[in-house]
C-alpha cells in the first residue's frame, strides 16, 4: 500500500546548514498490515509519518500510495486523497473546545467530497465505546475519552489508512492499554495502522516494529 523509495529529507532555516531528517529511506507497508515505527525524540520518525500522510514532501526519493507516485500532486490533490484515503491520530487530541464529541467526529465531513463511504458519526463512537457520550463537550470527558474520540474523528471518513502520532503518549497506563486495544481491533477489521512511538511496549502491539534513529532505518523486525 506505502512504498517509500530512497526518500531523504532535508531542512533549513535563515541561511543556516541544512539538517537531514530523513536519510535515503526505503520502506515498503502491505495493506492490512500493522507498523510500529520506534525511535527517539529528533529520530525522524514524525516526518517520516508526516510524508507518508501527505503532510509533507521528500527532498528526494520516490512514494507510491496504492501504486501512484504522489510526489508531484498538487496541495489540492494531496489535500482529497488524505482526506479520502487516510485517517489521522496525534498525541494532543486536537478536539475543539466548544464542539460535543459529534461534531468534533464529524469535522472531516467538512472536507469531504460528498457523503459516499463516510461512515455515522454515531457508529464511529459507538465502535470505539462512546455511545453515551456523544454530547459532551472535551471538558467533560478524561484524557482516554478525548483520544477515542479523536479516533472516531479519523475513522468517520472510512480511511483505509490510520497514521497515529504518539497516541498514548497524554495517557495513563490504564488509558493507554484502552487506546492500544481499539487500534488492535481496527487492525484485526482490515486497516493498515502505522504507529509512530518511543515506547517499546507499545510497540508490541505491531507485527511488524522498525526502529530509526538519526534520520535512517536502523531494524525492521
Amino acid at each position: 500500500m506505502v512504498t517509500l523509495k530512497n526518500v531523504s529529507k532535508m531542512y533549513s532555516k535563515n541561511g543556516s546548514p541544512a539538517v537531514r531528517a530523513l536519510d535515503d529511506v526505503s520502506l515498503e507497508i502491505e495493506k492490512g498490515s500493522f507498523l510500529a515505527i520506534v525511535g527517539s525524540s529528533g529520530s525522524g520518525k514524525s516526518t517520516l509519518m508526516n510524508i507518508m500522510g501527505l503532510l509533507d514532501r521528500p527532498s528526494s526519493g520516490t512514494y507510491l500510495l496504492d501504486g501512484r507516485e504522489v510526489g508531484g500532486l498538487t496541495e489540492d490533490e494531496a489535500a482529497r486523497i488524505r482526506n479520502r484515503k487516510i485517517g489521522f491520530v496525534f498525541q494532543a487530541f486536537h478536539l475543539l473546545p466548544r464542539a460535543t464529541a459529534k461534531e468534533n467526529v464529524e469535522l472531516p465531513l467538512v472536507y469531504a467530497d460528498g457523503s459516499d463511504g463516510n461512515l455515522p458519526a454515531e457508529r464511529v463512537l459507538r465502535a470505539v465505546g462512546l455511545g453515551e457520550r456523544m454530547t459532551h463537550y472535551p471538558r467533560e470527558m478524561s484524557g482516554g475519552e478525548q483520544q477515542r474520540v479523536a479516533i472516531a474523528r479519523a475513522l468517520i471518513n472510512d480511511p483505509e489508512i490510520i497514521l497515529a502520532d504518539e497516541p498514548t503518549g497524554n495517557l495513563d497506563s490504564r488509558a493507554g492499554k484502552e487506546v492500544m486495544k481499539i487500534f488492535k481491533e481496527l487492525h484485526e477489521s482490515g486497516r493498515t495502522i502505522v504507529l509512530i512511538t518511543h515506547d517499546r511496549e507499545i510497540a508490541g502491539y505491531a507485527q511488524r516494529v522498525i526502529r530509526i534513529a538519526d534520520g535512517r532505518m536502523v531494524s525492521d523486525e
